[in-house]
């Protein structure tokens, strides 16, 4: 299983909110994860580096033997909601990270299938032989107006309010967090990103991007470039997993 890591703080921000890894256990077993971490002071900073640190920790810690995407739901639920009991503790204690919080999209990969588990607006996308698709969903105010029929997707796009969470990790004591199980084959990839991506490239350049013969350190690069020329207002984050039989990482 090939697999990128890339973040940019943008062509705006001052500091990078944004964070992320790619953790293996051998070469057909790996955590992809991106966390857009949000708060004043740079506490958006903590709270998406508290995520990462603890998701690798428990990852290296773990027994790695996934044999059943209820075996990965159930690890990550405990995880994710032990990670958000930390967050939510900590800014409690902490004036300066009062209402600090971070989006979090996780995929738990092994040879057979994607166990993906998402809080907030960012995604993760799937290239396979039925095309390019959206895996998750986006927990913002802007999409529940387009659920509910009161603005069209075009209106999202420049919605004042698009960048307004339902949900994220560590603001709240409990949570709600989506799981969703994909079948991951040969020749497939996988795309999480933070919303400095996915507000800036469209869906089609991304699959355009991801089918090119570039290698995986230069699809991101492209990703991320393409953002910071259509603005690069937000902190951008690339991840892109590959299956195949060969395994290389950057």
């Amino acid at each position: 299983m090939n697999a990128v890591f890339q973040t940019d703080k943008g062509r705006i921000r001052a500091h990078n909110e944004d964070n992320g890894g790619v953790f293996h256990h051998g070469g057909q077993l790996c955590l992809a994860i991106v966390a857009d971490g949000m708060g004043g002071h740079n506490a958006g900073d903590i709270a998406s580096r508290m995520t990462i640190e603890a998701m690798e920790k428990a990852w290296n810690e773990s027994a790695a033997g996934f044999l059943s995407p209820d075996d990965a739901v159930e690890w990550l639920k405990a995880i994710i909601s032990e990670i958000n009991l930390h967050i939510f503790t900590h800014a409690k204690k902490h004036p300066e990270c009062r209402g600090m919080g971070t989006t979090l999209v996780a995929a738990l990969c092994t040879e057979k299938f994607c166990t993906i588990a998402s809080i907030g607006d960012s995604r993760c996308y799937l290239q396979s032989e039925n095309g390019f698709t959206q895996v998750t969903d986006d927990h913002s105010l802007v999409n529940e107006l387009v659920k509910s029929g009161e603005i069209t997707r075009e209106d999202a796009e420049s919605h004042p309010k698009k960048n307004v969470l339902t949900r994220a990790l560590g603001t709240e004591e409990k949570l709600t967090v989506d799981y969703r199980t994909i079948m991951f084959e040969e020749g497939d990839f996988l795309l999480l990103c933070s919303d400095g991506l996915s507000n800036k490239v469209t869906a089609d350049q991304m699959k355009n991007v991801l089918l090119s013969g570039d290698s995986l350190p230069l699809k991101a690069d492209t990703l991320i470039q393409m953002a910071n020329e259509n603005g690069g207002e937000d902190n951008i984050t690339v991840v892109i997993l590959e299956h195949c039989a060969g395994s290389e990482s950057g």
